[in-house]
């Protein structure tokens, strides 16, 4: 009896990590462009942007919506964690390359 209720709690632990889990959300930056350049997000949930930069130059992905900047080395990854975020569009850009580097998160 012991060990049927340690692995329900156990199995119940595990389920109620992976429900709590952030997502994740992959934007690459390749030809000083990001890619996606939209990403649809559900509202008051947190997440994770992945910025993986594709590019053989450094970039910087900034948002003031976000109030995020984070430098991404050329060739690597960079993960963000954002809170929660209500309803409405959030802006991004990658500082270096402003005019071809724009994107938005759209939360609904």
């Amino acid at each position: 009896m012991k060990k049927l209720f340690a692995i329900t709690a156990l199995s119940f632990v595990l389920a109620s990590q992976a429900l709590s889990a952030d997502a994740e959300y992959l934007v690459q930056i390749k030809d000083h462009k990001f890619s996606p350049e939209q990403i649809e997000i559900p509202a008051n949930k947190n997440f994770k942007l992945v910025i993986e930069n594709l590019d053989k130059t450094l970039e910087e992905f900034e948002s003031d919506d976000l109030h995020k900047e984070k430098l991404v080395n050329a060739g690597k990854k960079v993960t963000i964690p954002v809170s929660a975020l209500k309803a409405g569009e959030y802006k991004f850009y990658g500082d270096f390359h402003q005019k071809t580097a724009q994107g938005k998160i759209i939360v609904k």
